[in-house]
C-alpha cells in the first residue's frame, strides 16, 4: 500500500524533499534562541554590558529572520507536494477505473467510488502535508531542545524524560481507540453519499410517490450514525489538550522549583533557568504536534487503504499477450457457454447456451425479466468473460482480440439510457468521434430523432443538462440510437 501511494507523488518529489529539509532548517534557528536569550541575560543583562546586549540581540533577529524564510518556504514546498499528491490519486484512481471490467466495478459502489475520491483524498493530502513539515519538525525540535536541555543541566533534564513517558503512555492509548472508529466513520460515509445519490438520481420518481419524508428519515438516520461515531471519536481526542496541559504546567512547576535550589547553590544561572523553561514548552509542544500527527495519520490510514484498493484493483479482463486487431466479419458464436456474475458461486446467470448468428443476420432474444438477455449481449464485446465455452466474433474467440478494437465494432442502446453534459453533437459523437454534422443528422432520421431536435432552439448545438435531465425519457432513447447507428461506420484502425 505505502509504495502504491508514494509513486503517486510523482513529478512533485522535489517539492517533497526539499519541504522537509527547510523545516529542519527552520527548526534548527529556532533551538538557537533561547541559548541566545541566556547569553543576553547571563552575559549583558547581568554583567551590565550593554554591548553584549545588542550583540546578541542582533543575532536573535538574523536567527529569527531565517527562521521566518525558512518556514515560509518549507509551507509552500509542503503545501504544493502534497495538493500535486491528492491531485495524482485521483488521476491514478480515475484511470484504474477507466480499465475496471464490469466486474471489478460490481465491487466497488459508485458512492464508494466518489467517496473515494473527495473525502479519502482530501484526508491523504492534509496527512501528507502535515508528515512533509510537523513529522519532521516536531521530533527534530524534540530531539534538538532535549540535547541542549541535557548539555544545559543534566538533572532537571530528567523532568523531560518523565514527562515525555506519561504524555507519549497517555496519547497512545487515545489513538488506539479513536483509530478503530474512524474505520467504521469512513464506511459509513459511503452509506450518506449512497443515500445523496440515490435520492437525488431518482427525485421525479420520490416526488411521484410523494416519498419525500421517508427519504429525508432514511437520510436523517445516515447522518446521525455518522455523527454519533464523530461525536465519539473527537470526545476521545479531545482528552489531547487537557492531559498536555497537565503535563506542560506540571513540569513548568517541577523546573521552577528545583531550578531555584540550583541557582541558590549556584549551579545554574538565570539565563540557563530561562532557556530551560523555553525548552521545556518546545519539547512538550513538540509532543503535542507529533500527536497531531499520530491523529491525523490515524484518520488517514483507513482512506489510505481504501484508495490503494482501487488504485491496486488489476482488471479481470486483461488485454491478450499478441492481441488479434482484424475482425473479418460479424458472425457470433456461442460454444457451450456458462456466465456467473460470481464465479464459483453455483449460481448461473445463463447455463449451456449454444447459438450461431451469420453475419448480417437480425435475432431476436426474447426471455423473461433477469432470464440473461442483457448477459449474454455484454459477453460479445466481452464487458465480462464467460466461465466456461467460448463466444466468438468472426470465428474466433472474443479473448483473443484487443478489447479496444472488439468494442468499437459493437454498438450497445441499453435499457437505462446515459446521456453526458454536453451538447446534442457531442453526445452522438461518442459513437464517432470524427463525424460530421451530416452524418450525425443522418443518424438521427434513421432513429426518428431528427425532427424533435430541429425544434429545439440551438437544434443540434442545444445543451444537454446533466443525465439528459432536459429531454424525456423516449427522446433519451432515439438520442442512443442514433449513437448506436453512427458507430457502424466507425473505422476499427
Amino acid at each position: 500500500m505505502i509504495k502504491t501511494l508514494l509513486r503517486q507523488v510523482g513529478q512533485y518529489r522535489r517539492d517533497a524533499l526539499l519541504a522537509p529539509l527547510f523545516a529542519a532548517l527552520e527548526v534548527l534557528m529556532e533551538v538557537l534562541l533561547p541559548f541566545v536569550t541566556a547569553a543576553i541575560i547571563d552575559r549583558g543583562i547581568q554583567a551590565g554590558d550593554m554591548a553584549q546586549v545588542y550583540r546578541y540581540g542582533a543575532l536573535m533577529l538574523v536567527l529569527a529572520m531565517l527562521s521566518l524564510c525558512f518556514g515560509v518556504l518549507a509551507g509552500r514546498f509542503s503545501a504544493r507536494a502534497s495538493a500535486g499528491f491528492a491531485c495524482n490519486l485521483r488521476d491514478a484512481m480515475y484511470c484504474s477505473v477507466q480499465a475496471f471490467s464490469f466486474s471489478n466495478i460490481d465491487k466497488f459502489s459508485t458512492a464508494g467510488v466518489v467517496t473515494r475520491m473527495t473525502t479519502d483524498v482530501t484526508n491523504l493530502q492534509n496527512a501528507f502535508q502535515m508528515i512533509l513539515r510537523i513529522a519532521v519538525r516536531a521530533p527534530l525540535m524534540l530531539v534538538c531542545s532535549m540535547f541542549l536541555c541535557f548539555f544545559i543541566n543534566v538533572c532537571l533534564s530528567l523532568v523531560f524524560l518523565a514527562a515525555i513517558v506519561v504524555l507519549a503512555a497517555a496519547l497512545a492509548a487515545i489513538m488506539l481507540r479513536t483509530g478503530r472508529i474512524f474505520e467504521q466513520v469512513f464506511r459509513r460515509y459511503d452509506g450518506l453519499n449512497a443515500s445523496v445519490q440515490e435520492n437525488v438520481s431518482a427525485i421525479r420518481v420520490v416526488k411521484a410517490f410523494v416519498r419525500e419524508e421517508h427519504e429525508d428519515e432514511k437520510f436523517r438516520r445516515a447522518a446521525d450514525r455518522l455523527y454519533r461515531l464523530f461525536v465519539k471519536a473527537e470526545g476521545l481526542l479531545a482528552l489531547n489538550s487537557p492531559v498536555m496541559m497537565l503535563v506542560v504546567y506540571g513540569s513548568i512547576l517541577t523546573l521552577s522549583w528545583l531550578g531555584a535550589h540550583f541557582i541558590v547553590a549556584g549551579g545554574l544561572t538565570t539565563g540557563q533557568l530561562t532557556s530551560l523553561l523555553s525548552y521545556v514548552m518546545s519539547v512538550l509542544m513538540s509532543l503535542m504536534m507529533l500527536s497531531m500527527v499520530f491523529v491525523m495519520i490515524t484518520m488517514s490510514a483507513a482512506s489510505a487503504r481504501r484508495i490503494a484498493e482501487v488504485i491496486d484493483e488489476q482488471p479481470d479482463l486483461a488485454q491478450p499477450a499478441r492481441p488479434d486487431r482484424n475482425i473479418p466479419n460479424g458472425t457470433i458464436d456461442f460454444d457451450h457457454v456458462s456466465f456467473s456474475y460470481r464465479h464459483g458461486s453455483g449460481e448461473k446467470t445463463l447455463h449451456d447456451i449454444t447459438l450461431h448468428i451469420r453475419s448480417g443476420e437480425t435475432v431476436g432474444i426474447v426471455g423473461a425479466t433477469g432470464s440473461g438477455k442483457s448477459s449474454l449481449v455484454n459477453l460479445i464485446s466481452r464487458l465480462y468473460d464467460a466461465d466456461t465455452g467460448r463466444v466468438c466474433v468472426g470465428g474466433k474467440d472474443v479473448s483473443g482480440y484487443d478489447l479496444d478494437i472488439l468494442r468499437s465494432q459493437v454498438a450497445v442502446v441499453l435499457q437505462n439510457n446515459v446521456l453526458f453534459t454536453g451538447t446534442i453533437l457531442d453526445n452522438l459523437r461518442w459513437g464517432k468521434a470524427d463525424a460530421t454534422e451530416a452524418e450525425c443528422q443522418a443518424a438521427c432520421r434513421a432513429a426518428c430523432a431528427d425532427e424533435f431536435i430541429r425544434r429545439m432552439p440551438q437544434g443540434y448545438h442545444t445543451r444537454i443538462e446533466r443525465g439528459g435531465a432536459n429531454v424525456s425519457g423516449g427522446q433519451k432513447q432515439r438520442l442512443c440510437i442514433a449513437r448506436a447507428l453512427l458507430k457502424q461506420s466507425t473505422d476499427p484502425g
